[in-house]
């Protein structure tokens, strides 16, 4: 009953997020009218580029319909073709050139390991969950618990799992 109750309550808060009378029921007129415009929309981006294509593809290969055959016309699409592939090969040089710096970013730092004494790792660990232990419970109530609320006493200072480590002379490296 609960988990009826629950989908019920997701479905009005859906329902109440957004309104769009196109995809309800009815509304013919609506959904013609936005139909048209989102049809002619792609009307206006598509023709101009097969247009150009094909008058293009003409008159370079001499086969084909070509629209228009204006010198100025296809000078300026080979125009265009060339700053398309040199900006295509600026951004594959900084590509690579970023994929390398942090390729051997990773590796110096790889090269480093262990940026920890695995050691005392260990006895950080267990100094953290006794702390942890001793002022909210056991592990298993505080990982099991729904909802706990934390007493203005339990807060933790900024600082204080760093100076419990210093208090215990266990550094990091």
């Amino acid at each position: 009953m609960w988990h009826k109750e629950k989908s019920v309550n997701m479905k009005d808060n859906r329902q109440q997020l957004y309104t769009d009378s196109y995809f309800d029921k009815g509304h013919w007129g609506l959904k013609i009218w936005q139909t048209l415009i989102a049809v002619l929309s792609w009307l206006t981006i598509i023709i101009p580029i097969v247009v150009t294509g094909m008058s293009f593809f003409a008159a370079v290969t001499g086969h084909g319909f070509a629209f228009w055959r204006y010198r100025e016309g296809i000078e300026e699409v080979k125009f265009i073709g060339v700053l398309i592939l040199f900006l295509a090969t600026v951004a594959l040089i900084y590509s690579v050139t970023m994929t390398i710096i942090q390729v051997r970013k990773r590796e110096r730092l790889v090269e480093q390991w262990p940026t920890y004494n695995p050691l005392n790792q260990r006895v950080r660990s267990q100094t953290v969950e006794d702390f942890m232990t001793e002022r909210f419970g056991p592990a298993e109530s505080r990982e099991h618990a729904r909802n706990y609320r934390v007493e203005p006493e339990q807060n933790l200072e900024t600082d204080q799992i760093q100076d419990l480590f210093d208090d215990k002379k266990i550094k990091e490296i």
